[in-house]
């Protein structure tokens, strides 16, 4: 019992305390080197004159992120390498085995491939970063996360996507830059014409001068043009520009207003009708 006890002590004095310092540093490296990559992307990245300080920031969020989690793998990897050849274990022929398991998965790996070069260039050209909504085909939502391999977004209603980047074939970004108030309206064709210009603009100006709203606009809503003629209403344009993800409050509030204004100056706004005649 002693002597097992002496072989187990010299063990840990030789290998058991090389562990724990390998454990140790790659636990210390992961720290250090989550707050190296921070600083540095933020110092190296440059930015893009067309992005305000809160997009930037997340495009740099973003790339933290990413950079980080492929380091930690990394640096893990290495450590539990050395860690098994303190146990005894060769490690030149596990990572024989290794290459030749990596070249048969290779050959069905193509999609895998294919979704890391993908997800490599979405992120060189900073087309979305977490905190985004985007649309992919007919899914849209709010970027959750982001690997190399994959963009989890979650939609309105609380669904979490997971889609490969080497499946999306179309982008949209509705949040990068600015964003856009554009919706129509109908009126009755007996209304006039300049009184409903006037009031749009002006509620649109208001909202723009309101301590509530006016950071988010960069253009007050406004009439812009009349869109259609139908049926039972003249249809118009309004647009304007927002901050990004403000589009939507935005457009909310002029609805609000462009009602109760509309009510007050007995302004309508008419409703599909059908006219049915009774053959006799």
């Amino acid at each position: 019992m002693e002597i097992n006890s002496k072989i187990l002590l010299d063990w840990f004095l030789i290998h058991g305390i090389k562990i724990i310092a390998i454990i140790g540093s790659a636990y210390i490296a992961n720290k250090f080197i989550h707050i190296f990559i921070e600083k540095a992307i933020r110092k190296i990245v440059p930015p893009e004159s067309f992005l305000t300080p809160e997009e930037e920031k997340k495009r740099e969020d973003t790339l933290i992120k990413i950079i980080s989690g492929f380091s930690v793998t990394l640096i893990w990897i290495i450590a539990i390498l050395m860690a098994l050849q303190e146990f005894g274990l060769q490690i030149a022929p596990f990572l024989a085995t290794l290459g030749i398991a990596g070249v048969a998965v290779g050959f069905g790996g193509q999609y895998l491939i294919k979704d890391m070069i993908s997800g490599l260039f979405i992120i060189i050209e900073n087309q979305y970063r977490i905190g985004d909504v985007v649309c992919f085909d007919k899914v849209c939502g709010t970027v959750e996360d982001i690997t190399l391999r994959t963009t989890t977004i979650r939609n309105l209603d609380g669904t979490v996507h997971h889609i490969p980047h080497g499946e999306i074939k179309i982008t949209s970004n509705l949040s990068k830059g600015f964003a856009r108030v554009n919706f129509s309206l109908a009126i009755d064709y007996d209304s006039d014409l300049e009184k409903v210009i006037a009031i749009i603009n002006k509620i649109g100006k208001d909202i723009s001068q309101d301590p509530q709203w006016k950071n988010s606009v960069i253009s007050a809503p406004k009439f812009i043009k009349i869109d259609d003629f139908g049926d039972s209403a003249i249809i118009i344009k309004i647009l304007g520009d927002t901050k990004p993800l403000k589009q939507w409050d935005i457009t909310a509030e002029m609805r609000k207003r462009i009602k109760i204004a509309f009510d007050k100056e007995d302004i309508k706004i008419p409703f599909p009708q059908v006219v049915v005649h009774n053959k006799k």
